[in-house]
């Protein structure tokens, strides 16, 4: 029965840690996508959709330390038609510094990134199977429509649209989501259909160096621009995604956990029969002179170090198949992607303080089942 119990929790305990690391892998597997275009630092209006950002600016934040550089950017809501084939997406004009600022060129998987100063197009795979175009058509155009800011009557589809043909030449691939949303256009593009000024853009997007303090250039730049303006990182850029995530890693926890709480039953169940089984013992242990306080602690030290001994066992026999999984590609998710894990010190911490609190309980409630009648005989 011991050995039953000690092994039931020695699975229970591997089995947290391997869904702990294999959750966490996951977890940067999905936001490895999302670094390739977001940038270190975004600079955002605090209120409306745009700010103004002068030359005069623009060279002050490059004297400020630790910024390699930056990118305007002007993003709107717009509809792209093809073929009488229509969709709402983003469009999001970028000058020709975007990408140095991200990696959004390596992303491209079929045709070319843009050239500056054209009314090219690089759209995502799902906006480009949606509407059924590809590359370099020069025949055909995409034709995008932004509404007219103003009020009264609209008369006309001409005068109520500012409009611009243009010729996608590059196709990317990061995830569903960006694939099905985004367009990206020379910025020039996207201020003519907006109707901004030269000096009028919706975000600045940051690449910092290594060693560079976030907070400080976040200050500086907020300090810049009149305080008009919020600095987002990384985080707060995909804070859905995180939030999200982080859900689901505290729901898959508390979900093993149940299981490990399970499991301990086997421990209660397995000191309850010990007690029984050992009654004689107990007496004769009384009857030297042994309390019954003294006779509980016994049965409570003795599950106590089952439980954290096998629960060391199952965290040693989880990190062994983790580091396999990491270092051998054991199990596949596709013929050419391991599954991805990653072994971190808070996931041992949790395991451990799970196994311990736990086990501790489930001793504390089995050894109560000794009682003064009991030890007596």
């Amino acid at each position: 029965m011991t050995i039953i119990a000690a092994a039931g929790t020695i699975i229970a305990s591997a089995a947290l840690f391997i869904v702990l690391s294999g959750f966490a892998g996951l977890k940067d597997f999905s936001l490895e996508f999302s670094s390739f275009v977001d940038p270190d630092l975004k600079v955002v209006p605090l209120e409306g959709k745009s700010f103004v950002f002068s030359e005069d600016q623009a060279q002050n934040i490059l004297n400020f330390k630790g910024i390699d550089g930056f990118s305007k950017t002007i993003e709107e809501r717009v509809i792209i038609e093809f073929d009488d084939k229509h969709q709402i997406v983003t469009l999001k004009g970028v000058d020709e510094n975007y990408n140095k600022i991200t990696a959004i060129d390596t992303m491209i998987y079929y045709g070319n990134w843009l050239e500056p100063g054209t009314n090219q197009i690089v759209s995502g795979g799902g906006i480009s199977n949606k509407l059924s175009y590809g590359v370099l058509d020069l025949t055909r155009h995409q034709k995008i429509y932004v509404p007219k800011p103003g009020k009264g009557q609209i008369t006309s589809v001409k005068g109520a649209f500012n409009s611009v043909k243009t010729y996608n030449i590059g196709i990317f691939d990061i995830n569903e989501e960006l694939n099905n949303e985004i367009i990206f256009s020379d910025i020039e593009t996207a201020r003519y259909l907006l109707n901004y000024n030269t000096d009028q853009i919706s975000s600045i997007e940051l690449k910092l160096n290594p060693d560079a303090d976030q907070e400080l250039i976040r200050t500086q730049v907020e300090s810049l621009l009149n305080n008009d303006v919020f600095v987002k990182d990384r985080t707060q850029l995909n804070d859905a995604l995180y939030k999200m995530l982080n859900t689901e890693n505290i729901a898959v926890y508390l979900i093993f956990t149940l299981v490990i709480i399970i499991a301990l039953f086997n421990v209660v169940g397995a000191i309850i029969m010990m007690i029984l089984d050992k009654k004689s013992s107990i007496n004769t242990l009384y009857n030297l002179g042994a309390t019954t306080k003294d006779i509980r602690r016994v049965f409570f030290l003795q599950g106590s170090l089952m439980t954290i001994l096998a629960g060391t066992i199952g965290l040693i026999l989880g990190f062994i198949i983790v580091f396999l999984q990491d270092r051998f590609d054991l199990v596949m998710l596709t013929p050419s992607l391991a599954y991805p894990v990653e072994i971190k010190i808070i996931n041992f911490i949790l395991v451990i303080l799970t196994i311990l609190i736990l086990g501790v309980l489930a001793s504390k409630l089995a050894s109560q089942r000794i009682s003064k009648q009991l030890v007596q005989g």
